[in-house]
């Protein structure tokens, strides 16, 4: 089961500038993103970005940020989470993302989703101060970042001390099993269903991405080297999927 989350840029020691294109890929898919995502997941993703939002331990009142929102899942669970007296933002780069994000957020009722604000913005460069948040998830957009030092230094530095940061995104298992089963659904699954939505192409980078991405051990090392004070990875969906939780 898999997510459609993607990427079509490599991890920090091999960047390439592809921002302009990474925009216009997620502005083209955002129509069919939420309905893809229950599709190809079976709906597993809503549990595992409970999971990611649980691990930051955010609370009520809390002031909030959730990095590469998209349509605003994991931003609209933080709202729950912080309640009406807290703040939540969601930042994507993607204009079309927010746009339905926004819209989503208009249909529902509680009170608390009146806390988002949506920003358009860049990971690797926060419009944000310093010490400002009480929490940061990022649900599948690090493989996404062409500079990910730079995003998990901006994330560092606009977490308040002893706050967490909680990244949700696909596992790079070293379990061959893992891996191949990772594949098989890709090209037996992931594509094929977006060729029904006239994707085909821009799924086909997922399989590239995952490869390109950190292990868990590396993912570890690179918050650590960016000043965060502890690091684990926890491997969750049957080890499809893997979730990083780090604290300032």
């Amino acid at each position: 089961m898999a997510c459609l989350h993607l990427s079509i840029c490599s991890f920090r020691h091999r960047p390439i500038q592809c921002s302009n294109e990474r925009q216009a890929l997620f502005n083209r898919i955002a129509p069919v993103y939420d309905n893809l995502n229950d599709v190809l997941s079976l709906g597993q993703h809503r549990i595992w970005k409970r999971m990611a939002v649980s691990w930051t331990g955010a609370k009520m009142g809390d002031n909030v940020l959730d990095l590469c929102c998209g349509s605003g899942d994991i931003a609209f669970l933080l709202s729950e989470k912080v309640g009406s007296n807290g703040k939540v933002t969601g930042l994507d780069f993607s204009k079309e993302q927010l746009l339905i994000a926004s819209s989503r957020q208009k249909l529902r009722a509680r009170d608390c989703y009146k806390n988002i604000d949506w920003v358009e913005g860049d990971a690797t460069n926060l419009p944000f101060s310093e010490y400002q948040f009480d929490a940061v998830t990022m649900g599948y957009g690090l493989r996404n970042v062409i500079d990910k030092y730079r995003a998990m230094l901006e994330m560092y530095r606009v977490l308040k001390p002893g706050a967490k940061v909680s990244v949700l995104d696909f596992n790079k298992s070293t379990q061959p099993f893992v891996a191949s089963f990772q594949e098989w659904m890709i090209d037996n699954v992931v594509v094929p269903v977006a060729s029904g939505y006239g994707l085909a192409e821009d799924y086909e980078y997922l399989k590239s991405s995952i490869k390109e991405f950190l292990t868990g051990k590396e993912l570890e090392e690179l918050a650590l080297e960016a000043g965060f004070s502890t690091a684990r990875h926890y491997v969750i969906g049957g080890g499809l999927m893997g979730n990083l939780v780090a604290t300032r």
